[in-house]
């Protein structure tokens, strides 16, 4: 029975409500109780580079960040973060005004929202998309309008002509995120442009989730939408350390943008964390000076994955739309004789004993989910190797 006060108004804010328990952790509980193999949830089940670690540990040992860091974040983690942006993409960024450390990027994308969406303004957001951003939106009493990427050609796809239908006198900011998750789409450079051009004209801000940066497949190439004209002043890029080096756990993201616009966010910022991870922003700082090696290498190990675990589901008997970037494959449950996602994934571990996602959880327009179904690749070879064999027996 839900408790009410005494004015029998519930005791979730009203802009929460629709908001319930995530189905990660429904999904990832399901896998602890039956004993499927989790590709529901993304997070790798290996550590990153024992050298980023181990400067984690030394931090620790020679007592950096283990009290408060500077709310900006710590001046070695700037300027690196500066430096990655210069050398990656040829963006120069001023460590000490255009750069804000975070509690990774979930809450980059949180206090970005607090800080520029008042109630009454419009946030376009594609579709599917993070669960995290429509909870955000509406915290900061925003109205969501999404743009739904259709399936087209063996990708998803963004209809630009519908994007731009979607704007009103009352739309306040783009929210892109590329590569995309969950449906592994990686914008092109003529759509980033038409987005650019739009927002300029529209005077529009934007807010780019840029977390899967690194990992980019096959001749896809991420261009950040800051570099193309007119953007670099109206837009805040985010990224983390958690999807590149493999330390989810670590909460270690930031914030690049003009002067303004991070100054906005950091007055969000620093109502929610403060600050956070302070000897990891060390060990951070570090990681994102390692040399273009372990960029290349890590995309490599990701792409062999990738394959690995979307031949297997092809042989399974689901349309798979192979990923140009993240490390999440959408495929098709239609062929296997499914149309219900929920029911699917709810069953799944079961019938195959693995863990997947039903990708409706991402959409407002439930139905445009409905028969999508997500697995992350970013496992041990071995672990999708089984997975593989397992979901085998689901071949019509």
């Amino acid at each position: 029975m839900t408790r009410m006060t005494s004015s029998d108004r519930p005791l979730l804010n009203r802009r929460l409500a629709e908001f319930g328990t995530t189905v990660f952790a429904e999904m990832s509980a399901l896998a602890l109780r039956t004993g499927a193999i989790n590709l529901g949830q993304g997070f790798p089940d290996t550590d990153g580079p024992e050298e980023v670690r181990e400067a984690a540990v030394r931090a620790l040992r020679d007592g950096r960040g283990n009290q408060y860091p500077p709310g900006p974040g710590i001046p070695e983690l700037r300027t690196a973060v500066a430096a990655h942006q210069q050398r990656r993409y040829g963006l120069s960024f001023d460590p000490d005004t255009e750069v804000l450390v975070t509690a990774g990027a979930t809450e980059a994308i949180a206090a970005s929202l607090l800080a520029l969406v008042e109630p009454g303004d419009e946030v376009i957001a594609l579709e599917p998309y993070y669960d995290s951003y429509a909870a955000s939106i509406a915290m900061a009493g925003g109205t969501r309008v999404p743009v739904t990427l259709r399936p087209s050609e063996g990708r998803f796809r963004l209809d630009l002509d519908e994007l731009r239908d979607a704007v009103t006198d009352r739309t306040r900011l783009l929210l892109i995120n590329t590569p995309h998750n969950p449906t592994g789409t990686v914008l092109t450079r003529e759509e980033l442009a038409s987005i650019a051009e739009l927002a300029v004209e529209r005077d529009l801000l934007v807010v780019t989730d840029e977390v899967y940066e690194h990992l980019v497949f096959d001749d896809a190439e991420h261009i950040p939408l800051a570099s193309f004209p007119g953007m670099r002043d109206r837009t805040v890029t985010i990224s983390s350390a958690g999807k590149t080096f493999s330390f989810t756990g670590w909460k270690v993201g930031w914030v690049t943008g003009a002067p303004d616009l991070v100054a906005a966010v950091r007055s969000a910022k620093q109502y929610l964390t403060y600050v956070a991870s302070g000897p990891f922003q060390y060990a951070v700082a570090e990681a994102l000076a390692l040399p273009d090696s372990y960029f290349e290498g890590l995309r490599a190990d990701m792409l062999a994955k990738r394959d690995l675990l979307a031949g297997g589901l092809e042989r399974a008997g689901f349309t798979v739309f192979r990923p140009a970037g993240t490390y999440f494959i959408t495929t098709d449950i239609r062929p296997l004789g499914e149309s219900d996602g929920f029911a699917f994934c709810r069953a799944l571990p079961e019938r195959a004993g693995v863990v997947a996602i039903p990708n409706a959880v991402f959409y407002d327009h439930r139905d445009a989910g409905a028969p999508y179904v997500r697995f992350a690749f970013c496992k041990r070879t071995g672990v999708l190797e089984e997975a593989a064999s397992r979901l085998k027996t689901l071949a019509p």
